[in-house]
């Protein structure tokens, strides 16, 4: 049977691999971090209880999916892109409460 020896390299490798600093970066695009502390947990109900009352047509919900993702980028649950980038150039900027109001007509 063959015995393993690590060589000077291989454990000089890993000391130096242990060195690193860790750097974090934000998450891959579509990739998003759960929210722990609920933060934007009314925005989500709100999205969801909407998606349920219009049969799971996603098109009567913008105003909810848009408010949600504001919530989002505002807790830095993910990256801040423009609202153009993200398929709500179209809509004016209502206030979250208008969003649930709207929900809540389907």
């Amino acid at each position: 049977m063959r015995q393993f020896h690590p060589s000077k390299q291989n454990m000089s490798t890993a000391m130096n691999f242990g060195a690193k600093s860790f750097k974090p970066r934000p998450p891959d695009k579509g990739s998003f971090p759960l929210d722990h502390f609920g933060e934007c947990k009314a925005f989500k109900e709100t999205f969801m209880t909407c998606l349920q009352d219009s049969r799971f047509d996603s098109s009567k919900c913008r105003l909810q999916s848009k408010a949600y993702l504001e919530c989002r980028m505002e807790h830095q649950l993910m990256t801040k892109e423009p609202l153009e980038k993200l398929g709500f150039k179209d809509l004016a900027d209502p206030s979250p409460s208008k969003a649930s109001k709207d929900c809540q007509q389907h």
